[in-house]
């Protein structure tokens, strides 16, 4: 079972109150996105660091219910 963009950005706004998601389901199939988080929670930490910190967000469930997610994470300027 895939997970809807709006699961998604609910786990992500759950860790990161703060933050502004913009998902894109790239194959319109509920399995392949393109998310873009924005929260002051990233300053100071590497790229590496930043997308771990979404991906534990999303409690487990990427490369099982979400099989592919494109991810970019910024700093609000």
């Amino acid at each position: 079972m895939a997970m809807t963009a709006q699961q998604i950005e609910k786990f992500i706004q759950d860790a990161f109150p703060d933050a502004v998601v913009e998902i894109q389901d790239l194959a319109g199939d509920g399995d392949h996105y393109a998310c873009v988080v924005t929260s002051k929670a990233f300053a100071g930490l590497s790229r590496v660091k930043q997308h771990q910190l979404v991906y534990a967000a999303l409690q487990g469930h990427m490369g099982g219910t979400l099989h592919a997610l494109a991810l970019q994470t910024k700093v609000p300027s």
